[in-house]
């Protein structure tokens, strides 16, 4: 299946005085727009900055604005409160969740940390729980996580909650036992073996670009493994016409405005993520017009204190 960049003649009616109201909005109320690479393309199409969760959790730090509006779901607007908590930060769609941010039980980590005491140490995933960051010792994103995990002191790392994440690092960091705890992203899990392989015999001259949240068997098919900024990135410095994207469809916006003469070919099975799709344009200018969507969170409380200082601690190492 090639990704085809939408053009104004089939946007929707509406769509670019919609996208002009936005803008409107924004710069009356002070505020920024982010958005992740997996939001619908018209939602990146309006949004100040476009990336992956790790550069949004840093921009977000960064910026004047006293207002931001992440186009994304449920974590990343917790995420970019947490490290900020002294800004407005808006969600178009508060109902946009992510099924694997849920996926990790208080118990698994406690019988981590009873089994390895101070030689351990939780490293959660950004695809997470306010909750499940305040019980870790760390944050991490598919950008950095191999990074991450290497420079901590500890021998022994729980992996939370992405179990095909862990892996991957597992295989990178190999002086290190990484506990892996049972979660994954359905949406990279579902990913077919006989489906990438159909797409290698069928383009054999086209790199298979995977994101480290596909299972182990897919990503021994992959001729690069890395972040949706790092597959964009490849992509990018390939002298290849044509690749095959192992990652939800809505990086394809991103790798046709940056590649626009290359070809990129994701698997039939749609690779895309109901939550990310439910944020559209006319949310986005709903909450900038009315500020609904606010992520509340108390900044003093012992959970908010330790799941912000599991982020500033990702962002002390990444910056390493």
């Amino acid at each position: 299946m090639e990704y085809r960049q939408p053009s104004s003649r089939s946007a929707a009616p509406g769509a670019d005085a919609l996208a002009v109201q936005v803008r409107r909005l924004a710069a009356a109320r002070d505020a920024v727009i982010l958005a992740h690479y997996y939001a619908p393309a018209e939602v990146q199409a309006v949004a100040d900055y476009v990336g992956d969760s790790f550069y949004l959790a840093k921009l977000a730090v960064e910026l004047p604005q006293q207002a931001v509006v992440l186009a994304g779901v449920a974590f990343m607007g917790e995420s970019v409160k947490l490290l900020n908590p002294a800004k407005t930060v808006l969600m178009p769609e508060p109902a946009a969740d992510c099924p694997m941010a849920h996926m990790v039980r208080p118990e698994t980590i406690a019988r981590a940390r009873e089994r390895w005491g101070s030689d351990l140490a939780v490293a959660c995933y950004v695809n997470s729980t306010v909750a499940a960051k305040a019980a870790s010792d760390v944050c991490v994103t598919s950008s950095n996580a191999v990074k991450i995990v290497r420079e901590l002191p500890q021998r022994h790392v729980l992996f939370i909650p992405d179990r095909n994440l862990g892996r991957y690092v597992a295989e990178q960091v190999p002086e290190k036992d990484i506990i892996l705890n049972d979660g994954c992203c359905p949406r990279h899990e579902a990913v077919a073996l006989a489906e990438v392989r159909a797409l290698k015999a069928g383009h054999p001259a086209a790199p298979v670009l995977a994101h480290p949240e596909c299972t182990a068997e897919v990503l021994a098919e992959a001729d690069y493994i890395g972040s949706t900024a790092g597959i964009i990135g490849y992509a990018e410095q390939s002298p290849a016409e044509e690749l095959i994207v192992l990652t939800v469809r809505g990086v394809g916006y991103e790798l046709a405005r940056r590649c626009p003469t290359k070809r990129f070919i994701f698997p039939p099975t749609p690779l895309t993520c109901a939550d990310m799709d439910s944020v559209t344009l006319e949310k986005v200018a709903r909450c900038l017009e009315t500020g609904a969507g606010e992520v509340v969170l108390d900044a003093a409380s012992p959970e908010a204190v330790a799941a912000q200082r599991a982020l500033d601690r990702m962002l002390e190492l990444a910056g390493r």
